[in-house]
């Protein structure tokens, strides 16, 4: 069910998603001191562009500097990608097909926002960390 899920998911909106993701990523790399922001990015875009079958913990090794770095991504990127991820959410529940993978987007939207000290795994196993 989750590979199902996924090839709808990466067809209506999980690749334009993760262009985002990736323009994002992009951005962040070209400025030097954002780099730590440019590879989460790239990170979440892999897990925007396959999410089933995987989820998002807390790291707990995440300090302060995650705090302070979310704030920044947030008003760098996490703002306009969170619309992104609301739109797209309210466009997929307009049908009964697209409201699970509506629910999935808006389920992205904190992470979207505050990308730094969490990390991506597989369902099987939710509770591992560094």
């Amino acid at each position: 069910m989750k590979t199902i899920l996924n090839v709808i998911w990466l067809v209506l909106c999980g690749l334009w998603m993760a262009l985002g993701y990736l323009v994002a990523g992009l951005i962040m790399c070209l400025l030097i001191v954002t780099i730590p922001f440019g590879i989460a990015a790239f990170r979440i875009a892999g897990f925007a562009l396959w999410p089933f079958g995987r989820t998002t913990v807390e790291r707990r090794d995440a300090g302060g500097a995650s705090l302070i770095g979310n704030v920044i991504w947030l008003v760098l990127a996490g703002f306009w990608l969170a619309i992104g991820h609301a739109l797209t959410g309210v466009a997929l529940c307009v049908t009964i097909v697209g409201i699970p993978l509506g629910i999935a987007n808006f389920k992205l939207i904190p992470l979207s926002l505050m990308p730094l000290g969490r990390e991506i795994v597989p369902t099987d196993r939710p509770f591992a960390t560094r």
